[in-house]
């Protein structure tokens, strides 16, 4: 009777988890239906997925993954003749930190060679030293996450800090872990800004409810919202991470993805370390990146890694444990995460060619991000900040009354109606705002900025034309103002 009540535990979280995404999948099923029927060509902008959007992969990374996968090119005479000398020099490099090809397993925490190339990376980019004994590598951001989720939850009196609108496998993750998600609020009037008040609200009343509140999550640049959090912004909330002894998970997957110049991408771990004294020898922070997103967007390849500071050496050790469980992450990820964190250097051979490659991706998605939010801007009774990183837009949609009550006799949630009508007129396949979480009576939808930039503005036009006839259909005479 135990065991079938683990598994009825096990069960009941598991459809919680559905619950939370399930105005999210609602679209997804509904794009499926009609691809399959063929009615209408459907564009994917649902997922953050670069590569099946049209996204060529970067050549000197696949150069080198592929010399690694099939070694005994390497052995051909006329290998030179197909790959430049460094991809050939690289991939022999990364065969050699193997035990066995990439058909061996690896340490549990990752091949140490490549730790060691993160750690470096690391502190280039922050000015401080990193220890590759600190450093997991992982299969996809997402299962570190989920790692560090499951040795900071111990059951439902345990709260975690999560920004709302949020990513998925946060509150999925939370509630199949037996965990409580504290909500905090972004301001959407203040471009999606973190208010330290609020985030004392929360705490406060999550304890009035006898929860205690043991770590918070920042996604930074935001998923779906888009924004930077800037240098000032993250000191006050790693204070108050100090204050109330939380640990802090920084989401910082999307560090490369910024289409702005005045809020630079700066990571939690280099502000701790400026901040100095004790907060800085003593917060918690445990930091996750991948090599899904930015210009490489290697989604399947399942590569990332998470930093930890100031964890206590036991609780590293429980942490090396639960990894364990996993035997290895996948190796061909590690190698991309290892190439991502050290690429060509100036007068390498593929140097000028892996530049032009992921400067021309940035500075395409710069303007994808412009036109998406200027075609949102255009629409009637759609608000859209300017997505300043990342690689989602977030518009908030006012849906007049008739909207809302159409969707209630349907049995539908209004942002889920909205998606769902605009997936069938226009084969665009969005998000409900619903599916991350919003303010009640508001409601949006995410999409993302990847489709080509040649066909943008066709996209953005037959979503005007869409929103323009729905808000006709439903509106009453006047209508509402754009604000």
């Amino acid at each position: 009777m135990a065991t079938v009540g683990v598994w009825l535990d096990v069960a009941m979280a598991s459809e919680a988890a559905a619950r939370l995404v399930v105005s999210a999948s609602a679209g997804w099923m509904a794009a499926g239906d009609l691809q399959l029927q063929e009615t209408v060509k459907i564009i994917f902008t649902n997922v953050g997925n670069p590569h099946a959007l049209g996204q060529k992969p970067l050549t000197f990374p696949r150069q080198v993954v592929a010399l690694c996968q099939a070694p005994f090119l390497l052995d051909d005479p006329n290998v030179e003749l197909v790959f430049p000398a460094d991809a050939i020099a690289r991939a022999k490099h990364y065969l050699s930190l193997t035990s066995g090809g990439l058909g061996a397993y690896s340490d549990a925490h990752g091949i140490p060679g490549i730790r060691k190339e993160v750690s470096e990376f690391i502190e280039r980019r922050d000015g401080y030293p990193s220890d590759p004994e600190h450093i997991f590598l992982t299969g996809g951001a997402s299962i570190g996450v989920m790692q560090i989720l499951n040795c900071i939850i111990r059951g439902e009196l345990d709260g975690i800090l999560v920004p709302v609108p949020q990513y998925p496998l946060y509150s999925a993750t939370i509630s199949l872990l037996g965990g409580s998600l504290v909500p905090y609020y972004l301001e959407e009037t203040a471009n999606w800004g973190l208010d330290i008040v609020n985030l004392r609200q929360s705490v406060a009343q999550a304890r009035s409810q006898g929860i205690t509140v043991r770590a918070m999550v920042i996604i930074n640049p935001g998923n779906p919202t888009g924004q930077c959090l800037s240098e000032a912004n993250l000191k006050e909330v790693l204070q108050f991470c100090y204050q109330n002894n939380l640990v802090l998970l920084g989401d910082e997957v999307y560090q490369q993805n910024i289409y702005q110049d005045e809020r630079p991408f700066i990571s939690a771990r280099k502000v701790l370390m400026d901040m100095g004294g004790n907060i800085s020898k003593e917060l918690q922070l445990v930091s996750f990146h991948t090599v899904s997103k930015g210009y490489w967007g290697e989604c399947g390849q399942r590569g990332g890694y998470f930093e930890m500071t100031n964890i206590p050496p036991k609780t590293a050790e429980e942490i090396y444990k639960v990894t364990c469980t996993s035997h290895s992450p996948n190796v061909p990820g590690q190698i991309f995460l290892g190439l991502m964190v050290n690429p060509p250097k100036p007068g390498d051979i593929s140097y000028e060619r892996f530049v032009r490659e992921s400067k021309g991706i940035l500075e395409s998605l710069r303007r994808r991000a412009q036109i998406v939010t200027d075609g949102f801007n255009s629409c009637r009774n759609v608000i859209c900040n300017f997505t300043e990183g990342a690689m989602y837009s977030f518009p908030q949609i006012r849906l007049p009354p008739k909207a809302i009550e159409a969707a209630k006799n349907a049995g539908k949630v209004p942002d889920v109606f909205y998606c769902l009508k605009l997936l069938e007129a226009t084969g665009i396949s969005t998000v409900p705002g619903s599916g991350f979480g919003q303010k009640e009576g508001v409601f949006h939808l995410r999409t993302t900025i990847l489709p080509a930039e040649e066909d943008m503005p066709a996209i953005m036009a037959s979503f005007k034309k869409f929103n323009d006839d729905f808000m006709k259909q439903y509106e009453d005479y006047g209508g509402y103002l754009r604000m």
